[in-house]
């Protein structure tokens, strides 16, 4: 599938008030879709519909994607109003940095359901509409995380590791009934999600060059076109873990030294 207009399509995005959310809405509406855009924040939410809303329809919903009813109850709100989802983006992220034994399993839980169960849920619950329809796109919002292991975020790579997995199976699964489905996978992006908590973040993360939520949401379109499975940013980021993946004593070679260079990063942000 390889849809070239968005114009009156459908297009679902989760975490939708900030950031990437925010960044695709944008895009999205630039390009003549509908809106339904899902967070938990509805002050955030409001203002980004009542931004967009003189482009194009919007809807909103503050939903946590970790509540499955509520998942439920927000899919049925956007049927009723726009008929069936025609594309999906999951975009919606949760991370409760720090090491495994530091973490409470609550803790765990919680990201495992927004990161991982939520994004799963919404697709089974979506595809079948596609098929009808006879095209569709589902986009998911990995992390250079989830290529290669990482310290310090442990189960945040865990889970993203597990939705690039879920894409590319998905992917295959849905080629012949047209309908795409790719994942972005990101290093740090400048938004708050990572420049709020500078101090917490692992190092290490800085040491690959920064991205905006602007060139990430091309690149979600890119992919919701049918363009590419996958999209690593940075192009080296991706080229690294992959060598890190398949080579763990590279990666342990190499840790130090980026750990280094991503502190050297950190403070040029701070003086920012």
């Amino acid at each position: 599938m390889n849809m070239q207009s968005f114009k009156n399509v459908t297009v679902l995005i989760t975490g939708a008030s900030a950031g990437v959310g925010a960044a695709c809405a944008r895009e999205f509406a630039r390009l003549g879709a509908r809106l339904a855009l899902v967070a938990r924040g509805e002050e955030a939410l409001s203002a980004i519909a009542g931004e967009l809303s003189q482009q194009t329809e919007v809807l909103t919903v503050c939903a946590d994607v970790a509540d499955l009813q509520a998942c439920d109850a927000m899919l049925a709100s956007v049927v009723e109003r726009f008929g069936p989802v025609q594309v999906l983006i999951n975009n919606a992220g949760l991370h409760h940095r720090g090491d495994v034994r530091v973490r409470s399993a609550e803790d765990i839980a919680t990201m495992v359901d927004v990161n991982l169960r939520a994004p799963l849920y919404l697709t089974a619950k979506v595809l079948a509409g596609m098929q009808q329809l006879g095209t569709g796109a589902v986009v998911n919002v990995g992390s250079l995380a989830g290529r290669a292991p990482l310290q310090g975020a442990a189960t945040y790579a865990a889970t993203k590791a597990g939705l690039r997995s879920f894409t590319y199976g998905v992917a295959d699964e849905v080629r012949e009934l047209g309908i795409a489905v790719g994942v972005v996978s990101p290093g740090p992006i400048d938004t708050g999600f990572i420049m709020d908590h500078i101090d917490e973040v692992e190092d290490i993360v800085y040491s690959q060059p920064m991205s905006s939520a602007e060139e990430v949401a091309v690149n979600i379109v890119r992919l919701a076109r049918g363009e590419r499975l996958e999209i690593s940013m940075p192009w080296l980021g991706g080229k690294l873990t992959t060598l890190s993946y398949l080579m763990p004593s590279l990666r342990r070679g190499l840790r130090d030294r980026l750990y280094a260079i991503g502190r050297r990063n950190k403070n040029k942000y701070r003086k920012a």
